[in-house]
């Protein structure tokens, strides 16, 4: 007789092939976030980036393999590490680097900055951050795709810190108990800030945590593009046939420290180094020339329409303009007219 753990193990795809253009649109949206992040990183050294910043290196497998699984009108919430996933479903970067500096221009319009990136526009709906506060809201999410029967879902992401939270555990409650079509996804890169997984939980094994809502939940290698995908892609269907949520832990690494004030003492240079070894590019990257998907100088070209890109973002950021005192006032509350209310 199958255990309880197996049960609640979602059953994932595997041995499937993928095309020329998934490839090169995986390797072009990773390299896009990883250029992107590093020269945030520069920036923020030179104080042009001010505030709290976190950098995604190392995650990017992350959110392209899943967007890549999904369709458009799915939705995508996330906690405070944010700058990639806009990147990756289609956002102007010149307004997310905007932002970054907060600009009026930016995605924003400056009053966000690092940590509160948001664009309804191309299904983007936060970054947020206070942590795990982002998980009832990706199955409120869910709850109005439902309601509106437009069968669409909402990939909820959060930190592998943010499970210690008691929202998540209602969320999860609610999600499967209403079968709402969302995917919870534990982006676990190993640390809540400097504190070890092991250090915080006797539960080691994230998606496990599933198991008490009888929710189908697996471990994901999150360095693999492929696997992302194919996990979303099984976890996105049975969301859309009625059968409630998934939770997804998706087993990643970030390079750099929690945020750039963090100079992550707590790892050794020989744990890094031994995740580069699977670096989520270069594996696509080695994919692409071994299945001669591209050449050397096709990809060196993709590579320098994205330095042009990120250099563009940087001047775009440069050349606007600060926001208004005013328009702090704004967007505070909805606006709304009661007619029954007389001055």
């Amino acid at each position: 007789m199958a255990s309880a753990r197996e049960k609640s193990k979602a059953k994932v795809k595997s041995k499937v092939s993928f095309s020329k253009e998934t490839y090169l649109s995986w390797y072009e949206s990773m390299m896009l976030m990883r250029k992107f992040e590093e020269k945030a990183g520069q920036l923020y050294g030179q104080q042009k980036i001010r505030g709290f910043c976190h950098l995604y290196i190392g995650q990017e497998a992350c959110v392209a393999g899943s967007v890549s699984a999904l369709v458009r009108g799915d939705k995508f919430i996330t906690a405070y590490r944010d700058h990639a996933h806009p990147i990756a479903l289609g956002s102007d970067p010149r307004k997310i680097m905007a932002e970054l500096y907060g600009k009026e221009t930016g995605i924003s319009k400056g009053k966000g900055g690092s940590m509160h990136m948001f664009d309804a526009e191309n299904n983007f709906y936060g970054g947020h951050g206070i942590v795990g506060g982002q998980i009832p809201l990706g199955a409120g999410i869910a709850f109005a795709d439902k309601y509106k029967k437009n069968n669409h879902v909402c990939m909820t992401f959060m930190g592998d810190g943010a499970v210690r939270q008691g929202a998540f555990h209602e969320a999860l409650n609610l999600a499967m108990t209403m079968k709402l079509p969302v995917i919870f996804v534990i982006e676990n890169n190993g640390y809540a800030m400097g504190t070890s997984v092991a250090r915080t939980s006797n539960v080691t094994e994230l998606f496990t945590l599933g198991e008490a809502y009888d929710m189908p939940s697996a471990p994901v290698d999150a360095m693999s593009v492929e696997a992302v995908h194919l996990a979303v892609e099984e976890a996105a269907e049975r969301a859309r046939k009625g059968d409630g949520p998934t939770l997804l832990e998706f087993r990643t690494y970030r390079y750099k420290g929690h945020s750039m004030s963090d100079p992550a003492k707590y790892r050794t240079k020989e744990e890094v180094e031994e995740y580069k070894q699977r670096d989520p590019i270069e594996m696509v990257k080695a994919t692409i020339l071994k299945s001669k998907l591209a050449s050397e100088d096709q990809l060196s070209e993709i590579d320098q329409k994205i330095k042009d890109t990120v250099a563009d973002c940087v001047k775009f950021a440069e050349e606007s303009d600060f926001p208004s005192a005013d328009e702090a006032l704004k967007d505070v509350y909805a606006q709304q007219d009661y007619p029954f209310i007389t001055e």
